[in-house]
């Protein structure tokens, strides 16, 4: 038995599983007049019983003091806890057997939040490249100001390589977090989280150990777990898969209960919490999140093999595509479940044929983010990475001629329908 879930989450010894719980797991309908569903808590302050009540929960709130064996910090302020985000965030620890989850307006959110929450000036961000064109910005500009320092390495390399790019920048011993993202947007490339789990070790100080974050927004909760493989914080765009209708923006941050506390202690002063009207939209959503997820998936496969046997196509990004002679089929192996609906791809010839070929496109639809029931196409290059310097750009592999897929839950003859007549335009 998982010592973090509820009681409600077995039937006898037997272990349910996340998706037979989202629409049940850590709420009573008789605490809400008998409603099936979790109600829209849309206020912004509780009201408490009594004085003394009130005094105990700010207690706890601002750790004033320890919780009692069986006390728990009720109910205060929006901005604190609201029964939509505690539900949400005990169904979401459910998928990455987490102890604890934080729920933000945006994956932004969830990043910054987070990072500011666990790093202090002077230490070393070591990442892998490339990441999601907001997140490199954040690691390389923002963290900056404050006295952080970021240091890249290729998704992809060897550990000792990783090593040496931080022996270089001088950042040796102020080490203080590997921050990953695999797949990485938009190449799909992946990183080894074990093996960068191994050298946060080896780089720990007895005072400070270092953290592995992962951001598992590409395969989302239901086809990687970055905690099972050594991770100590998994990071979502919420916004992505786990909302999955291209209609609310959110993140969330997944962890042990001790880091937990310093990321929620930074969203209460931060005030990048999410609202009651997103957790609410997100609980809905995960209801389907692995019908919609397999879905996806399947239908990427379809279009992937489309692409690949494409003359006008130079080569397809996609884990489903890997050989047992590629580096990178053993992690994908070790440490995924499943290829997911993510699809980049190279066009012959440049951001003029690229163009073409998303101008042409008709049944999906010219758009970035990802993740939604429906199909979406866009240029990375232009788009989603366009602040990155090109000659970065070029070396991570977001070349003028690739566009990125996300593939939704349509027909995949009908997706390969459209994708036919686009590229038939190029």
């Amino acid at each position: 038995m998982t010592p973090t879930r509820k009681p409600e989450a077995f039937i006898g010894g037997h272990a349910l599983r996340p998706e037979s719980l989202m629409g049940t797991y850590g709420y009573d309908p008789a605490l809400s007049e008998g409603a099936l569903k979790v109600p829209i808590f849309q206020t912004s302050t509780f009201v408490f019983k009594s004085a003394e009540e009130g005094k105990a929960f700010f207690e706890l709130a601002y750790g004033l003091r320890e919780a009692g064996p069986a006390e728990h910090m009720g109910l205060i302020y929006s901005r604190l806890n609201n029964p939509d985000l505690e539900v949400l965030e005990d169904r979401l620890s459910l998928w990455d057997d987490a102890e604890a989850a934080a729920v933000f307006e945006s994956g932004m959110a969830a990043i910054s939040t987070s990072l500011f929450a666990l790093l202090s000036p002077g230490d070393v961000v070591l990442y892998s490249e490339p990441v999601y064109g907001g997140t490199d910005y954040f690691l390389k500009n923002v963290l900056a100001r404050f006295q952080i320092q970021a240091v890249g390495f290729a998704a992809g390399c060897p550990v000792s390589e990783m090593e040496a790019r931080l022996a270089a920048a001088g950042g040796a011993g102020r080490l203080r977090m590997i921050f990953l993202e695999t797949p990485a947007n938009p190449t799909n490339a992946l990183v080894d989280i074990a093996a960068c789990a191994e050298l946060a070790k080896r780089t720990s100080r007895p005072e400070r150990r270092t953290l592995v974050a992962v951001d598992n927004t590409f395969l989302g909760p239901l086809f990687q777990h970055p905690l099972q493989h050594g991770a100590d914080l998994v990071l979502y765009s919420a916004t992505k898969y786990i909302g999955g209708h291209s209609d609310v923006i959110a993140g969330v941050c997944l962890g042990s209960k001790a880091l937990l506390a310093e990321v929620r202690a930074m969203r209460t002063f931060l005030g990048t919490m999410a609202s009651p009207w997103t957790g609410w939209l997100l609980l809905r959503s995960l209801e389907t999140l692995k019908l919609r997820m397999t879905c996806e998936m399947k239908n990427a496969r379809y279009v992937a093999d489309y692409l690949n046997d494409h003359a006008k196509v130079e080569k397809v990004h996609y884990l489903g595509l890997l050989t047992e002679a590629d580096p990178a089929h053993a992690i994908y192996r070790r440490q995924c479940l499943a290829p997911g609906g993510m699809v980049s791809f190279q066009l012959t010839g440049g951001e003029a044929e690229a163009f073409r070929f998303l101008n042409g496109l008709r049944l999906f639809k010219l758009a970035v983010s990802l993740g939604g029931t429906e199909s979406l196409a866009e240029h990375p290059a232009s788009m989603t990475h366009s602040d990155i310097a090109i000659a970065d750009r070029a070396r991570m592999g977001i070349t003028e001629n690739m566009v990125r897929l996300s593939i939704g839950v349509e027909h995949p003859e009908d997706l390969i329908a459209d994708l036919k007549q686009a590229l038939d335009a190029v």
